[in-house]
């Protein structure tokens, strides 16, 4: 008989181990620089999601290495290992507590995601238009004007973000910001963020597109109401036809693939 576990022991090591990786892991500023009203709840989520993975990985290694140090064969000793039936409240609690644990993550990152994208009464509508391996900008509600590599948005206001790729799936991500959302072609997807500190900052595409990848860049630029404005209605050209076009096949329920020909 192997006896029994010395449990105690062993959840004082975990939670040790826990606080010692959770304090290395927090003190690290993974995202940078916060500059949207997202910025920090999804930073929050982060440093608890850190936290329980901690807790995870040090259960997993204390187990680990009690059961080498416990039950490793003698020098010399080639026999077979004991015949054990296992330990039922054990598999009991390695199910319930990972389980508890997802849940608690899902339920936690889901309230977090309906804060952030719960739409204000009046937010801003920039249109987005991806393609291998460029950005531009549509402004529905100032006239469609239109705007190719550099995007600006008023501080403190909330945007609306509707994004319809061209040609292949792109993605949407400014780091300050912390939102990152696909562009898929055929369909509209949304992406709501409130931008509340003024500066510069560079939209990247995330999602591997094409040789040019790398260099898919646009300019974004955070500003005063008073300036964007101005800024906004400087702006000539407006929406393209084809983008124009893209949007309505975007927003049908079963649209047909953009360029294609007949059978």
């Amino acid at each position: 008989m192997y006896g029994r576990l010395p449990i105690a022991k062993m959840l004082a090591a975990t939670v040790a181990m826990t606080a010692a990786i959770s304090a290395v892991m927090l003190s690290i500023n993974w995202d940078g620089q916060e500059a949207s009203t997202a910025a920090p709840k999804i930073d929050d989520l982060l440093n608890v999601m850190i936290v329980l993975s901690s807790f995870v990985f040090s259960l997993v290694l204390v187990a680990l290495f009690y059961a080498l140090w416990k039950f490793k064969a003698k020098p010399g000793d080639e026999s077979d290992g004991e015949p054990i039936h296992g330990n039922t409240r054990l598999e009991v609690a390695w199910t319930v507590i990972p389980t508890i644990i997802v849940l608690f993550g899902a339920g936690y990152s889901w309230s977090v995601l309906n804060d952030i994208e719960t739409l204000d009464k009046n937010p801003l509508t920039v249109d987005v238009f991806s393609q291998q391996y460029a950005w531009s900008f549509g402004y529905p509600g100032k006239g469609d004007v239109y705007v190719q590599g550099e995007m600006h948005v008023p501080l403190n206001r909330q945007v609306q973000f509707k994004m319809h790729a061209q040609d292949v799936i792109h993605s949407f991500w400014v780091p300050e910001w912390r939102i990152k959302k696909d562009n898929v072609p055929g369909i509209t997807t949304t992406a709501i963020v409130t931008p509340d500190k003024l500066g510069t900052y560079q939209l990247i595409c995330t999602e591997l597109c094409g040789f040019g990848h790398a260099s898919m860049r646009a300019k974004v630029v955070v500003e005063t109401p008073a300036n964007f404005q101005k800024w906004v209605s400087g702006l000539e050209e407006k929406v393209p036809a084809p983008l124009k076009e893209s949007i309505t096949q975007d927003t049908e329920t079963n649209p047909t693939p953009l360029n294609a020909g007949g059978a």
